[in-house]
């Protein structure tokens, strides 16, 4: 399909193949652009046929956007406080023609609740900020600022949104997090009735601790956590080979 790239992209702007379905994603370097976490957590996620998808935080979009070419979802919505990071998602969206599908809000988390109807939403997903806000911050009003730390919403304010906004049984939550704050999660999750299914944890190499954790939430859901097996992202013995491969190349 033949797409104007200069008419949708602004200043600083690039094209990201998404290697799905043909969809692209617009991303500016100089603000955030993501990474494998989203990746990750769309995989993770179980979307069923005819089910409305709701992704907190969602930045530029990518995660509504990867989760329209994976599942039969029906609806898939964003919602972003962002205005920056909104309009690309939005323009992205108009890009891949997927208007029917995935819509784009601009607004805060912490207002979720109010922003749509109760119980609207059969899934939440969110790959929030990771970081609690007193840790190491400089400005606050940088949009990678905003990605990694909890400047505009905290995990209290995630896990009570998604609480009014998911039905009383069988309502799914679906989150991306560091493993040193998987105490606080669960027991956060608890609190608001989103009870812990399962969990998978992120290891970037198979002797290495994991750097990420993969968690889904049922509301109202019974008592029952399973562990899934590791991700294993990369192989040593493939890195050393490359290593070894390309010093045979520069001493030949």
């Amino acid at each position: 399909m033949e797409r104007n790239k200069e008419e949708i992209l602004r200043p600083g702007e690039r094209l990201d193949d998404l290697q799905l379905s043909g969809y692209w994603i617009i991303q500016d370097p100089q603000r955030f652009c993501f990474g494998v976490d989203a990746v990750l957590l769309t995989d993770f996620a179980k979307v069923k046929p005819g089910e409305k998808v709701l992704d907190l935080g969602t930045g530029t979009g990518v995660i509504p956007i990867l989760l329209a070419g994976k599942t039969a979802g029906k609806t898939f919505t964003g919602l972003e406080i962002q205005k920056e990071s909104a309009d690309m998602a939005q323009r992205s969206v108009r890009y891949n023609g997927l208007e029917e599908k995935v819509s784009i809000v601009q607004g805060d988390i912490k207002e979720a609740a109010q922003i749509f109807k109760s119980a609207s939403f059969d899934v939440i997903t969110t790959n929030p900020p990771y970081m609690i806000n007193e840790h190491g911050l400089k400005n606050t009003g940088d949009a990678r600022t905003i990605a990694r730390h909890e400047v505009l919403c905290s995990l209290d304010d995630i896990l009570r949104e998604s609480a009014k906004l998911l039905p009383e049984s069988k309502g799914r939550f679906y989150m991306i997090h560091k493993p040193f704050r998987l105490a606080e999660i669960l027991s956060k999750m608890c609190e608001y009735k989103i009870e812990p299914k399962r969990v998978q944890f992120v290891h970037p190499y198979v002797d290495k601790e994991p750097t990420m954790v993969l968690i889904e939430g049922m509301k109202g859901g019974k008592s029952r956590v399973k562990v899934e097996p590791p991700i294993i992202m990369y192989e040593k013995s493939a890195v050393k080979h490359e290593k070894q491969r390309e010093s045979e190349e520069i001493g030949q």
